[in-house]
């Protein structure tokens, strides 16, 4: 029987990710939509499955290899003929339809039959929005601005997610604090002296427990002035118009054993992710996530760091100013992985005296606590390769990505297809397989990212009000941003959007690179902050005939988060070289620099020597 090649499916802007992990090997036998292998991104780990059943006969690829779209995984003999049916055409064209789908979307996943609910409803709703995060309730909101009748599901004692809660916000409070306290460690050469800081981690922490209750406090009351209705517990589906919410009280998540049943017309699911925990790793105090990083219970001597993409990097920033010491431990061959090079090579290079240890091609096999610490066993992820003799550390940060939550809301009682990993497949409107529920957030796939989760959620709010008021305007909204901006919140911060230049090169794409230094900043060298530069990548294929529009950008520097909107803003409005040039920035400022590198691109750039013809 002829071989059958199992390639990557779409997995929307994403390219030349890195495998990080096998799933299965020569003669296993695999079913349609499981799982081969893992890739990794820039912020998150991501599975691709199988669009065939069969026998495994030959793997194409192994760890540290780069794919994208259309690469063959495995070579695979299928069973006989008609016994596991391939993917639909139909089916994967409308899962491909996705703008930034989970990697395992782009198969179809058998719907399971939904559970029939014979109960009785204690609330009603146009809008049930299960999870109260940046997504969650941005669609909440959205949905009750539009005049529909909306109860929010939220199992924490406060609105706002991962993200407000315990990631995005207290992170930044936390890194503003560690930016200020390098700054002014350098000002004794500009001749301002301060003593050496005196570091009191209980302020500290309630610093960042006020900034957080700020903001949930805020979304508080909001929810009250929309009248959205929040119940706070566990929502599980019970049916495909039910979801039974169990009651949770005090700060954490302890039940009540009080249930009640919310039926709804309309759902969006917005149940968020968790952050990957290695098996191997103990149950142990000095093994934290992220979250128990922001706890910030005291400043370890040594730290490692599993993981080297940006959220423990961010940490690791943190506890590197307070006084630790850090190791990182990453299996690809770089750090950051998802931004070009260039740009993480001016970080790396400025934040070396903050590592003891940077481990890369290297894998944690193993852990054990001691008295002395956690002791942590390497291995090389390549065959062949070396790794470091086992070390021990005061603190464990385990930052090795998310998983969706698909799997844990009961899902399959409302008929809507959850994959292997817990992503939910949706098309263009956000919608699922069950036309009145949708899904929106870090569980329908990559980037998991706050800010792609509010505009999700604003689609999915419109399309339902649009349906159930007649409105085709707002039934007709779909997700289509061309671009999704990463950021990693480091210092320097390193800011990418669009086409990067790695994927610019493996893709064969031709583009115009326009580059300038902050070196010929007039305020980053003011700033005393010169090591960082803006680049601008421009469509140079013949059909632009010299005047490509931009493709992509990216920043490293103070502030490059600040920034690296107005390229989205660019890269949207299909902008080339000349409108990014003639468009006044003023001066000076660092933004600036994005119209000079847009000038350098077009040849009239006079900040920069004259290039050589």
């Amino acid at each position: 029987m002829a071989l059958l090649e199992i390639k990557v499916p779409d997995i929307g802007d994403f390219a030349d990710v890195a495998v990080i992990e096998l799933l299965v090997k020569p003669g296993d036998t695999i079913k349609p939509e499981q799982s081969l292998i893992t890739v990794e991104s820039d912020k998150a780990s991501m599975e691709i499955p199988s669009s065939h059943g069969g026998v495994v006969r030959e793997l194409k690829v192994k760890l540290g290899d780069k794919v994208k779209e259309g690469s063959v995984v495995l070579l695979l003999e299928p069973e006989a003929a008609g016994a596991i049916p391939p993917v639909s055409e139909s089916k994967k064209a409308a899962a491909q339809a996705v703008t930034a789908p989970a990697a395992t979307q782009s198969a179809a996943t058998p719907a399971p039959a939904a559970a029939s609910f014979a109960g009785t409803a204690d609330l009603d709703c146009d809008v049930l929005v299960l999870g109260a995060g940046p997504g969650g309730y941005s669609a909440a909101f959205r949905a009750a601005d539009l005049g529909l009748k909306v109860v929010l599901v939220e199992r924490y004692v406060t609105l706002g997610g991962v993200c407000l809660n315990v990631g995005c916000i207290p992170s930044k409070a936390l890194l503003h604090v560690a930016a200020v306290m390098d700054e002014v460690s350098h000002f004794e050469a500009l001749g301002v002296s301060f003593g050496k800081p005196q570091v009191n981690v209980d302020k500290l922490r309630g610093h960042k427990d006020k900034v957080v209750g700020k903001l949930t406090g805020g979304l508080a009351a909001m929810a009250k002035m929309r009248k959205v209705t929040t119940l706070r517990g566990y929502g599980t589906f019970v049916g495909a118009n039910h979801v039974q919410v169990e009651e949770t009280a005090g700060s954490g998540q302890e039940k009540t054993g009080k249930k009640q049943t919310v039926a709804f017309r309309t759902c969006i699911i917005a149940a968020g992710s968790q952050a990957v925990h290695l098996p191997f790793m103990p149950q142990d105090p000095r093994v934290v996530d992220s979250t128990g990083a922001l706890n910030l219970k005291e400043v370890p001597r040594r730290m490692l760091i599993l993981g080297g993409g940006i959220i423990g990097l961010e940490m690791g920033t943190v506890y590197s100013t307070l006084g630790a010491r850090l190791d990182v431990v990453e299996m690809l061959d770089g750090l950051m992985p998802g931004a070009d090079r260039d740009l993480v090579k001016v970080w790396q290079k400025m934040n070396a005296p903050r590592f003891d240890n940077i481990m890369l091609g290297t894998k944690t096999v193993a852990a054990k606590a001691t008295p002395a610490g956690i002791e942590v066993t390497f291995a090389a992820a390549q065959e062949g390769g070396s790794a470091p003799a086992p070390q021990t550390y005061d603190l464990v940060l385990q930052a090795v990505g998310r998983s969706p939550n698909g799997k844990k809301i009961g899902a399959d009682k409302a008929g809507v297809t959850v994959t292997d990993r817990g992503f939910i497949p949706v098309d263009i409107q956000m919608r699922t397989n069950v036309p009145h529920i949708f899904a929106i957030g870090d569980i329908v796939g990559q980037p998991m990212l706050a800010h792609k989760a509010v505009h999700e959620a604003h689609v999915a709010a419109e399309v339902i009000a649009g349906e159930l008021q007649g409105n085709k305007e707002l039934a007709s909204v779909a997700f289509n941003a061309r671009v999704i901006p990463s950021v990693a919140y480091t210092d320097p911060e390193v800011a990418w959007v669009g086409l990067t230049e790695d994927q610019a090169k493996a893709q064969g794409i031709k583009v115009k690179k326009g580059l300038f230094p902050w070196t010929a900043s007039g305020r980053a060298i003011a700033n005393g902050r010169d090591e960082g530069f803006t680049k601008l990548l421009f469509d140079d294929s013949p059909e632009a005939h010299g005047h490509g529009a931009i493709l992509g950008g990216g920043i490293v520097g103070t502030h490059a988060g600040d920034m690296i909107g107005e390229i989205a803003l660019a890269i949207e409005m299909g902008a080339d070289a000349i409108d990014i040039g003639k468009t006044i920035h003023p001066h000076p400022t660092l933004g600036e620099s994005i119209g000079m590198a847009g000038e350098v691109a077009h040849g009239s750039c006079t900040d920069l020597p004259p290039v050589k013809k």
